[in-house]
Parts: structure tokens; sequence; C-alpha cells
């Protein structure tokens, strides 16, 4: 099946090749000013064959938005993948790919050890009633059980 090009790095990856889960470089940019965003795709699940329930995604993305500032001044952002099988997350100035996976392992570990979701209520979030703190903690559980395999991101690696 022939597939166009777009102006979307992701839309451009073949996901019937990729090996979840991975963390893959998905690009850099650079500002006017110097500075360099560097944006990773974080795959908890095998496109097209399983996906992140949501009230598990939105939990999972409330603890790891939160928790992974702990560990690195440099994390802009960290947004889920509209396909609910992963997450994006972009670093300022910082390009360490062994870094980013130290960084984003005592993320994980930190949703493993929460004992609440936060910003979990009406004040702080858009859709308060769709949260699982189990079922964030279970997708946390499996993707750590494959840390070894993270650098792994196509089948034939």
């Amino acid at each position: 099946m022939a597939t166009e090009k777009t102006n979307v790095e992701s839309f451009d990856l073949d996901h019937t090749i990729v090996a979840a889960p991975y963390v893959r470089l998905a690009g850099t940019k650079e500002g006017a000013k110097g500075d360099v965003v560097t944006k990773y795709d974080i795959r908890f699940k095998q496109p097209n064959k399983e996906h992140m329930e949501m009230p598990a995604l939105h939990s999972l993305e409330h603890l790891m938005a939160d928790r992974i500032r702990n560990h690195s001044d440099a994390v802009v952002d960290i947004s889920p993948m509209g396909c609910q099988t992963g997450f994006y997350v972009s670093f300022m100035n910082y390009d360490d790919y062994e870094g980013v996976l130290s960084i984003l392992e005592k993320t994980v570990q930190d949703v493993l050890a929460a004992t609440a979701v936060p910003a979990c209520n009406e004040v702080q979030c858009g859709w308060a009633a769709s949260h699982s703190l189990e079922g964030a903690q279970q997708l946390a559980k499996e993707f750590l059980a494959k840390r070894d395999e993270w650098h792994i991101v196509f089948n034939n690696e």
C-alpha cells in the first residue's frame, strides 16, 4: 500500500515494522537563538495491535508529567499520542539518549510508587472522572518489565 509523505515525522514512520515497547529519537529542532528541542517517541503498546485504555493512559500522563520533572529540568513537555499507544517527551538542550532512558526509568518507578493521581479533580483536570491509578500502574509495570528492550525500535534489530 502506497502512503503519502506528510509534514509529521511520526506519520511517516512505518508503524508495521516497529517493536513496542521502545524509546525512539523522533526528531530535533533548533531555535533561532540556538536552543535545541529533542523529541522522543515513548511507545508502550504495539501500534494497530493494542492500545492503552483511556482512564489508565490519562492517569499515566498526569503521573509522568508531574514526576518526570523531578528527574530533569530540561523537560519541555510529555504528551499522549492520539492513537493511545504511547507518549512524546520533549527536552530542551538535552540530547543524551541513555540519560533519557534513565529519566524515564526513574519516572516509571515513581508511577509504581504513587498512591494517588496528581491533579485528578475538576479544578485541575478537564476530564477528572476518567482516571485509573491501578491501570496506570499496570501500564508502568509492563513497560518497566521490558526495560532492556527499550532501545530496540524495529522488528529486525
